[in-house]
């Protein structure tokens, strides 16, 4: 039976981890993170699964620590799996299996290469992602793909729910792709990168809004950090306001003035660079506190 190191996280993590255990891959060691106490904690727990299946976990500070390097080595897997491991994994650990090291990653490759491709895909606007199987080198997601899924995304789609998609088509291409890695028959199929793109990853202050952009591109950043992720925000005097769900609203009329937020008729507007308003659905401010007398009286143009 072939053995595995695998290195997981997240949702995807935990998916693909179980469809090694559904097919009987012998998974020697699982290499995961500690989940930190300042982020929000919305995904499944990697180490659980791996415990309550009885194999052997760790999860260090340093996956490319010498001790930790040595460790898998010494195992000889056949095969080593990356499932949303947010560490790059340095070329030893990449040569220490036998039958080669792969990744799977959140696009349709070489598009979105690096870091949070989900978020990155809504926020840039595109109408389909994906996920990919590939041979891992030590450039980042530039080996050879072995399989891939498209899944769309719609006009109003955010990033949680793209991903969710995401999460199903990455368990759907290892049952997929496992039987013919076992085997050693598929074919890999070498990367143009020439045709693809590299994002890093992003902070909460990138989700600020720019006003001044087109109304489709503030509502794309607002459906690409939507929470669980930070949320894209704005200024209000001393106030941070985060807007939450947003919808173009492509047959109402811009009132006069700088581009901006306000209140009118009973809903929260935003008036964009381009002359299109967007509907503000759901905003909440910092002291979870909003009150909409502030904005009743004239237009207040935000940072």
């Amino acid at each position: 039976m072939p053995t595995a190191v695998v290195f997981a996280y997240h949702n995807v993590g935990v998916r693909c981890l179980s469809v090694l255990l559904h097919h009987g891959i012998e998974v020697a060691l699982v290499v995961t993170h500690r989940d930190n106490p300042r982020e929000t904690i919305w995904f499944d727990s990697v180490e659980a699964l791996a415990r309550e299946h009885g194999l052997p976990v760790i999860t260090p500070e340093d996956a490319n620590d010498p001790v930790v390097v040595a460790r898998i080595s010494a195992l000889r897997p056949d095969f080593l799996f990356s499932f949303y491991y947010r560490s790059m994994l340095c070329p030893a650990l990449l040569a220490a299996p036998v039958r080669g090291a792969y990744n799977m990653h959140g696009s349709l490759l070489p598009k979105f290469r690096g870091r949070v491709p989900v978020n990155w895909a809504v926020i840039m606007g595109e109408r389909e992602t994906g996920a990919t199987l590939h041979l891992m080198v030590a450039k980042p997601d530039a080996g050879g793909i072995v399989d891939q899924e498209a899944v769309p995304i719609g006009p109003d789609d955010d990033a949680a729910e793209v991903f969710g998609n995401v999460t199903g088509a990455a368990e759907r291409v290892l049952a997929r792709a496992l039987p013919g890695l076992v085997a050693g028959t598929l074919r890999i199929q070498p990367q143009d990168l020439r045709l693809g793109s590299y994002h890093g990853g992003r902070k909460p202050e990138d989700g600020r809004i720019d006003w001044s952009r087109s109304a489709q591109e503030v509502h794309n950043l607002v459906r690409g950090v939507a929470p669980p992720y930070p949320g894209a925000c704005t200024q209000l005097d001393a106030t941070t306001l985060r807007i939450l769900r947003t919808r173009l609203e492509p047959n109402r009329r811009p009132r006069s003035g700088a581009p901006g937020l306000y209140f009118e008729a009973g809903s929260f507007f935003a008036d964009c660079g381009d002359g299109q308003v967007l509907r503000i659905l759901e905003l909440e401010a910092a002291d979870g506190m909003l009150e909409t007398e502030r904005f009743a009286r004239e237009k207040i143009t935000f940072a």
